[in-house]
């Protein structure tokens, strides 16, 4: 037998446990060899099926239990520690808002199977103030569909899966180094792709000093929030004079506004990434004077500039 899966008959609670967890705290080391190779074990007779996904899914609460109380505690600041240190970090923090906007605590179920979302959905779960008992609930619930349908995939296909694993183990540390070596193609892909991206996304920044002094002269810009509703809602104050849209909302809402008008976007993402998005299809459609805002809306908020309060209706 494949010494990985003895690893599993000897200490199978244990091993799944701490593979599950170390996932879901955000360590890049899927859990999925483990539970596949625990349904093989489980289809053998070798492993108790209710074991195994109770072992597997404490692991993963346990996680998103502490991701949900730093959360809880620290706001917006964890998912952006979070997505500085992820391999698509612009991109995540939107992402997620947008999952959680849509199907409100249900997401944490959904995110469960969504790679990088599963380790910041409960943190954003936390910051919005989700009751601890109703996060338990449903994120239990995510947890065992999650490991149990991987599980489920392992028991299938159990008669298959050892001579696989024995055939890995004979290529010894050829089959190693092809995994780190994919692994290291895979995250340099896709930091390549980042790199470009914010390439692509590299324009002037409009900072909050200079758009205050334009406002203070009587210039009237128009100026846009593209935050999240899960933002939003977590801080419904705007810049003043700022109209809050959604990304897919903006062509059919500048329709009839003059290209060389001043237009100043911000969002609450790493970069300006959407902001600068943005920014660049409005000066493809021919807007002249199109400008993200340095530090978004906390850059503003953190000089007291005036704001005012997000009106119910108004997006």
């Amino acid at each position: 037998m494949n010494d990985s899966l003895q690893l599993l008959v000897r200490h199978g609670a244990v091993v799944l446990f701490a593979a599950v967890f170390i996932e879901q705290i955000g360590v890049p080391l899927p859990a999925l060899l483990w539970l596949f190779a625990a349904g093989a074990l489980v289809g053998a007779g070798q492993m108790n099926l209710p074991v195994a996904i109770g072992a597997a899914a404490a692991g993963s609460l346990l996680a998103d239990l502490i991701w949900f109380f730093l959360g809880r505690r620290y706001g917006g600041r964890v998912l952006g520690l979070l997505c500085r240190i992820a391999i698509e970090p612009d991109s995540c923090v939107r992402r997620t808002q947008d999952v959680y906007a849509r199907f409100g605590i249900k997401g944490i179920v959904a995110a469960k199977f969504v790679p990088g979302l599963s380790t910041l959905a409960p943190p954003l779960a936390g910051s919005s103030n989700v009751g601890t008992v109703r996060f338990i609930l449903f994120d239990g619930a995510g947890s065992v569909l999650y490991v149990g349908s991987f599980i489920l995939v392992g028991i299938l296909f159990s008669r298959q899966l050892e001579p696989i694993m024995a055939a890995i183990s004979k290529l010894g540390n050829g089959a190693l180094t092809l995994l780190v070596g994919l692994a290291a193609a895979y995250i340099g892909y896709k930091y390549f792709q980042r790199h470009r991206l914010l390439r692509e996304l590299r324009m002037a920044r409009i900072t909050v000093d200079e758009l205050y002094q334009k406002m203070s002269a009587g210039e009237n810009p128009t100026i846009l929030d593209l935050r999240s509703l899960t933002a939003l809602h977590e801080d419904p104050s705007l810049i003043r004079g700022a109209l809050h849209l959604g990304i897919d909302q903006v062509d059919s809402q500048l329709e009839g506004v003059e290209r060389d008008r001043d237009i100043i976007l911000y969002c609450s993402c790493p970069n300006e990434v959407s902001a600068a998005r943005v920014a660049l299809l409005l000066q493809r459609k021919g807007f002249l004077h199109v400008r993200p805002l340095l530090g978004g809306f906390d850059a503003w908020r953190s000089r007291n500039y005036p704001t005012e309060l997000h009106s119910v209706g108004a997006t």
